[in-house]
């Protein structure tokens, strides 16, 4: 069984940083492919950054260089900073997470069958 749970959502003025976190209920969690999708109304789920089992990231082009992905592996849980953010950053932020995805489609939601049940980021 898997839970992930979120939190550190918050608002916060454009600009400014956001820590997220992603508490993961899982045996040989940095066996685990995990990373952090987004969504706001009346838009499909994208996906921001993920972290492969082999401690790779990858990262969506309009957030590079801003929002970095990272985990720890004794505490299970995944981060996401968030630095410089922009008014259109503002979105639930879901951590996701699967054993395994298809190289090529790290950041399509249909990879990840686990889903924590998000966290608000607001952006003014």
């Amino acid at each position: 069984h898997v839970q992930l749970v979120e939190s550190g959502g918050d608002s916060v003025q454009a600009g400014g940083s956001l820590r997220l976190s992603c508490a993961a209920s899982v045996d040989r969690f940095h066996f685990f492919c995990i990373g952090w999708f987004r969504e706001v109304p009346g838009k499909e789920r994208e996906g921001v950054g993920m972290l492969d089992s082999n401690g790779r990231t990858y990262y969506t082009d309009y957030v590079k260089g801003r929002f970095t992905v990272s985990q720890d592996n004794a505490k299970k849980t995944l981060y996401l900073q968030m630095n410089s953010l922009k008014s259109e950053d503002s979105a639930l932020y879901y951590c996701a997470a699967d054993y395994w995805v298809v190289p090529g489609r790290r950041l399509v939601l249909l990879e990840y069958n686990y889903w924590g049940q998000g966290t608000q980021v607001t952006v003014s």
